[in-house]
């Protein structure tokens, strides 16, 4: 914890540049040490007990989400949304609230028409959300400002951190702030599994869904990783499709590069990397997958509560 706060703190004063390059050689490091847990888990596919199974007879569930982090991101959601639309997919849109960028009404009800969901991610983005009790409880006060207004029901913190146990102090249905198991992100403890399940109410605190998210995020794929191909993505779809768990993805627009600047930077992949995956997906599992908004999830997962409830 303390190392961390130490980070997030030094975070802005040090240049893009250096930070990437650590990053990518801290990545190879812990996947070379990973390679029991990473990218697939093989406990992760144990089903719930009374798992009652995916509507309407799908073999898996397939969901897609977005975090969108700065003005770049935010600049790129429109594309992102079109590039998803015209495969037949739809997502999440999880925004920042008091970020570097404002989020317009206009763009959250132009998405929300087309078939997106909007969700809140984070506060601040600065990774400080869970620095206390005390500085969380007046934090989750403010989101859940946002969360009425924007009529959102969903949330991600920044860099995945979570606390279940407080995380009941959001008016949401549910949150998707953990892994299965990722050992790249700053709070490795994931919970070992590819099914969403319910995080029961506590003294004061609400109950919600929680769903993890179980394919590598694209930043540490494309950008630490320096994968030139989307086989991670497959290979662990296919497990999933395989377990009849969930199968979430996290897509970040700031990193995408969709050909509008020339070469990519550094810190950006193709868009066509993201577009050859959903394409594969829609080829290989026609008819296989249960495609819906996380907050279908939620919902789903809150009327089997009894069934998918932690211990």
């Amino acid at each position: 914890m303390l190392k961390r706060r130490i980070y997030y703190t030094l975070k802005p004063m040090i240049p893009r540049p250096v930070r990437m390059a650590f990053r990518r050689k801290l990545a190879l490091h812990i996947r070379a040490r990973s390679k029991q847990t990473w990218p697939i888990c093989e406990s992760a596919c144990r089903r719930p007990p009374e798992w009652p199974g995916w509507p309407h007879g799908k073999e898996f569930a397939l969901v897609l989400t977005h975090d969108v982090e700065g003005v770049l991101g935010y600049n790129q959601v429109f594309q992102l949304a079109q590039l998803e639309k015209q495969l037949g997919f739809r997502s999440s849109f999880n925004f920042v609230p008091d970020g570097e960028y404002r989020v317009g009404r206009d763009l959250r009800e132009k998405l929300e028409h087309d078939g997106f969901e909007i969700g809140i991610h984070d506060l601040h983005h600065d990774g400080k959300l869970y620095d206390s009790r005390s500085i969380f409880h007046s934090k989750a006060q403010q989101i859940n400002r946002y969360l009425a207004e924007w009529n959102a029901v969903g949330f991600r913190s920044a860099f995945m951190l979570h606390n279940l146990d407080w995380l009941g102090e959001l008016a949401v249905l549910y949150d998707a702030s953990t892994f299965d198991s990722d050992p790249f992100e700053p709070q490795p403890d994931g919970v070992g599994t590819i099914f969403p399940f319910w995080v029961p109410p506590r003294d004061t605190l609400r109950g919600y869904a929680e769903l993890p998210y179980t394919l590598v995020q694209d930043s540490t794929l494309f950008l630490f990783l320096r994968e030139p191909t989307t086989d991670v993505w497959k290979q662990k779809l296919h497990w999933i499709a395989e377990h009849g768990g969930m199968a979430l993805l996290n897509v970040h627009p700031d990193y995408i590069d969709f050909g509008d600047h020339g070469k990519s930077s550094m810190a950006q992949y193709p868009a066509s990397l993201y577009r050859e995956f959903l394409e594969f997906v829609r080829t290989n599992y026609d008819g296989r997958y249960w495609h819906v908004l996380p907050r279908d999830i939620g919902k789903y997962v809150a009327e089997h509560r009894d069934a998918l409830s932690l211990p």
